[in-house]
């Protein structure tokens, strides 16, 4: 288990599709080594988290008050809202606990314990 599996919004990559075939890397990968430019991101939660060298938004001060978070997590669909709950969840108890977790859902958000 790695925080690579983990979106900077909070999604958890690791139970994609596109993420397990390799045609979506996730969040972070190859940004690290240069294979990816963040420059050319169209998502403005990665590049602020990769250029702040956070893992995700839970680790930002701004976390509360960040519009593009904010923004994210105020669309109307349900995934949103788990998404958001999923970074309280990290602020609160950790990776570790979150991955523990999140290694038994079948989806990117899943219920907890």
């Amino acid at each position: 288990m790695s925080v690579l599996e983990i979106g900077c919004c909070g999604a958890y990559c690791k139970t994609c599709p596109e993420f397990l075939n390799t045609r979506c890397p996730g969040c972070r990968t190859g940004y690290e080594n240069g294979e990816r430019d963040i420059k050319k991101a169209r998502c403005k939660m990665k590049v602020c988290c990769m250029e702040k060298g956070l893992n995700t938004c839970a680790d930002c001060d701004n976390y509360s008050t960040c519009a593009i978070l904010q923004g994210f997590y105020g669309k109307r669909h349900y995934k949103y809202r788990k998404y958001e709950e999923a970074t309280r969840f990290i602020r609160e108890k950790g990776y570790s606990a979150f991955l523990e977790i999140a290694d038994g859902w079948n989806k990117q958000y899943g219920k907890y314990k």
